[in-house]
């Protein structure tokens, strides 16, 4: 009797089976990993095509983030996909919608509404289109294609152009906690440097030997010339590292990082010269505002903005550019200058200012 119960069990699943297969394929790997492989009963897979390389782009401009998927055997009929792009954070514990589609039906979501579509030149094309790049579009993107049960996706890099730049508040060295300095290089028309960003600019030449914020919420510093001071004279070259800090209780300074301009900066100054009240005005009488820190460096980086004099600033520091260095212009390096903040009523200097375009 149980011999018999059995037997007829077996042949129900093995009815079962064949009513599947006559029916159309189904997903035995279901898991999402994102490796684009996914695999169906009759042997079709799913892949997920994705620039490998990372993606340069400037502030201001579009850029597209390439993705296409593909059936591998080929699929002839046209298959109903679902398609979302994400941000991830830095550890990539988090994501953020940027956009998701079905068909011709889309929606975009947060600092991105507005800003994306999908290029679809092709019936496999799902590439992501970010315009008027901000900023924070710095990071890596999932293009995610979602068949049915199945579920792949792969990973885009997009890096901004850009100048790292050293910076402290006026009260001097060390001032400034994980959120305030996060706060002082927004202020600046620029945001908080990644590690990747400060590793970048110390090949480049960047030497400071005071400690900053990353976006990561370490604090390092990069050395290119190794003193005394600054890790000992018989250190390496490289970043200084204080490792992870309290965001709360501990102070540094920050590194911040700006990329192009959308406007034209300019110098201006009268015989006199300006304190600072009145070079704000001078700025707004011209149509403009008194420029940002981050905007002179951008300016000294992408324009090869050059100025052997002094310049109120908007924080209320003075700074001059210099790309072409020569006698009585400082250092025999190219870079930005600085004079501190001198006393706002008594200090006398020219002007930076800036128009949007």
């Amino acid at each position: 009797m149980k011999f018999t119960l059995m037997l007829v069990l077996l042949l129900q699943l093995i009815g079962l089976a064949l009513c599947l297969a006559q029916n159309g394929a189904f997903y035995i790997n279901g898991n999402g990993n994102g490796n684009g492989n996914g695999e169906y009963y009759n042997g079709i897979k799913l892949h997920i095509e994705t620039q490998q390389d990372r993606l340069f782009a400037y502030r201001g401009e579009n850029v597209t983030l390439s993705c296409r998927y593909r059936y591998e055997p080929p699929v002839n009929s046209s298959r109903k996909v679902r398609v979302k792009w994400s941000k991830l954070n830095m550890d990539f514990s988090k994501e953020c919608d940027v956009i998701v589609a079905i068909g011709l039906r889309h929606r975009s979501f947060g600092e991105f509404k507005g800003r994306v579509y999908l290029q679809q030149l092709d019936e496999r094309e799902v590439s992501l289109v970010i315009t008027d790049v901000r900023l924070e579009d710095y990071g890596m993107y999932k293009c995610e294609v979602i068949d049915g049960l199945e579920d792949e996706s792969s990973i885009v890099e997009l890096e901004l152009r850009g100048v790292v730049f050293p910076y402290q508040p006026r009260h001097g060295r060390y001032q400034l906690n994980f959120h305030d300095a996060k706060l002082a290089c927004e202020q600046q028309d620029a945001m908080i440097a990644s590690f990747e960003q400060l590793f970048q600019a110390w090949e480049e030449g960047l030497d400071w030997c005071n400690a900053g914020w990353l976006m990561d919420g370490s604090v390092q510093y990069p050395i290119t010339v190794p003193r005394g001071p600054c890790g000992g004279e018989g250190s390496s070259a490289g970043l200084r590292n204080y490792g992870l800090r309290h965001k709360n209780l501990h102070r540094f300074d920050v590194f911040c990082f700006a990329s192009t301009l959308k406007g034209k900066l300019y110098f201006m100054r009268r015989p006199l010269k300006f304190n600072f009240d009145e070079a704000v005005k001078a700025c707004q009488d011209d149509g403009g505002e008194m420029a940002k820190v981050g905007q002179l460096y951008a300016a000294w980086k992408f324009l090869k903005f050059d100025r052997c004099e002094a310049g109120w600033v908007a924080d209320g520091s003075v700074r001059y550019p210099i790309n072409y260095p020569r006698p009585k212009c400082g250092p025999p390096e190219p870079g930005v200058r600085t004079f501190g903040f001198p006393n706002k009523q008594i200090g006398k200097f020219g002007v930076f200012c800036f128009k949007m375009t």
